[in-house]
């Protein structure tokens, strides 16, 4: 925790802007938010199904959780590994279908923001108006990657969380908290494809291993396809054990007339005249708070919430394909639940 503190410190000492909108976004957000729950209406919640909750009873990760270890804990035995993981990935989601309900039948005055930042970022903005003119022609295949250092394979082995406390402090080590790598962190990565390409993906196939992590049950590699429509085909790979001093965290889109590379740090093109890059002056999590705290204090709210769920249900997907080691499409994946 303490180096996480250092960083996020570090960060904002570089950007007084961040700081000020930190600053600013709890208060526009008491503001709006207090008009609009004095208008919430009161039966605003879904059902979504019988499958061992009440019509109409809200269900969180922290249910899913609670709810798989009661029912290890009456049956008195552990489930087989592969069994368990299934069950808390189905559960899964259903969480996930259930929030893209509830956000499509949203009171569209209310503002539902997520945190996939890249989607207000300035470079990623421009690369995806340079797309829509036509540029680089018609999208033929899309790679992205992230790549970076987030152990090393030697780290201490704690014991199996056993109590509420020890889950928390281990909640990044294992599945049914933390929601395995593709799902946590490579989620923003599969959002921008998503958002370039216009469309979420059809089907996967993917593969995935523990070559180096020995705590948990998490994945420390993975590589996923995914087939778009128009025969789009998009592939990704992800890392979480490379040399501490390689990072790679980006997005290719390739045409028939160029390519565009997208990435937090900046944006590259290439049409046949030679690559172009623009960097980002800062951070562009500035751009997405300041898209935020516009769209409240103008009264233009946004309803991100089903963009949102469809790129978490990408990940999900993609899990699903690792973890069966085959073709899994995307309405099967929705049946699954």
């Amino acid at each position: 925790m303490r180096w996480l503190l250092v960083k996020d410190l570090q960060i904002l000492r570089r950007s007084p802007l961040l700081v000020a909108l930190l600053v600013i976004y709890p208060v526009v957000i008491a503001a709006h938010g207090g008009g609009q729950l004095a208008r919430r209406p009161r039966e605003q919640q879904l059902a979504v199904g019988q499958d061992e909750h009440a019509v109409g009873e809200p269900l969180g990760l922290a249910d899913v959780v609670r709810r798989e270890d009661h029912g290890r804990a009456e049956r008195g035995d552990e489930l087989p590994q592969p069994l368990a993981l299934a069950r808390v990935e189905r559960r899964r989601r259903l969480v996930e279908q259930q929030h893209l309900r509830i956000a499509d039948q949203a009171d569209r005055r209310q503002n539902i923001t997520f945190g996939f930042q890249q989607r207000y970022g300035g470079v990623y903005v421009k690369a995806k108006e340079k797309i829509d003119s036509g540029a680089i022609g018609k999208i033929r295949e899309v790679h992205g990657e992230f790549l970076k250092f987030a152990l090393s394979g030697d780290e201490p082995i704690p014991p199996a969380p056993g109590t509420e406390a020890e889950k928390l402090r281990q909640w990044k080590l294992w599945r049914a908290t933390f929601g395995e790598v593709i799902v946590e962190t490579y989620v923003h990565n599969l959002d921008a494809i998503n958002w370039f390409v216009g469309a979420h993906p059809l089907k996967a196939i993917g593969s995935g291993g523990r070559t180096v992590e020995k705590r948990g049950d998490l994945l420390d590699h993975l590589s996923v396809t995914y087939d778009y429509p128009e025969k789009v085909q998009a592939t990704f790979i992800g890392s979480q054990m490379t040399p501490k001093f390689f990072r790679s965290n980006r997005e290719r889109y390739i045409g028939d007339r160029g390519f565009i590379e997208t990435a937090r740090e900046y944006w590259t093109y290439n049409t046949g005249d030679g690559p172009v890059t623009e960097k980002s002056a800062y951070d562009i999590t500035i751009d997405a708070l300041k898209e935020f705290v516009r769209r409240v204090s103008e009264g233009k709210p946004e309803n991100t919430g089903v963009r949102a769920a469809e790129s978490t249900l990408t990940s999900i997907l993609g899990q699903m394909a690792i973890d069966l080691r085959r073709e899994v499409t995307w309405d099967q994946m929705m049946a699954s639940a």
